[in-house]
């Protein structure tokens, strides 16, 4: 048996079923975090043992624009 870990994979079938509890919109997959991520509501939804945990009082607050640019943070 292999012991290392892999980030866990979500269906994408099973993501495009998905949605945020908050807005009703699309969720996207972040493999490097293991959480779903909404966008419009800007949170981030843990995924603990390959289940999603779309509680809002679970979720991180994301900021969008230094996600995206990393290297701007100051």
């Amino acid at each position: 048996m292999n012991s290392s870990k892999t980030a866990p994979k979500i269906d994408p079938k099973f993501l495009e079923l998905l949605v945020c509890p908050l807005t009703k919109g699309p969720l996207q997959w972040n493999s490097q975090r293991t959480e779903l991520v909404s966008r419009l509501a800007r949170l981030a939804y843990p995924v603990r043992d390959g289940i999603p945990i779309l509680l809002p009082s679970e979720a991180r607050s994301i900021d969008l624009d230094a996600e995206n640019n990393p290297a701007s943070g100051g």
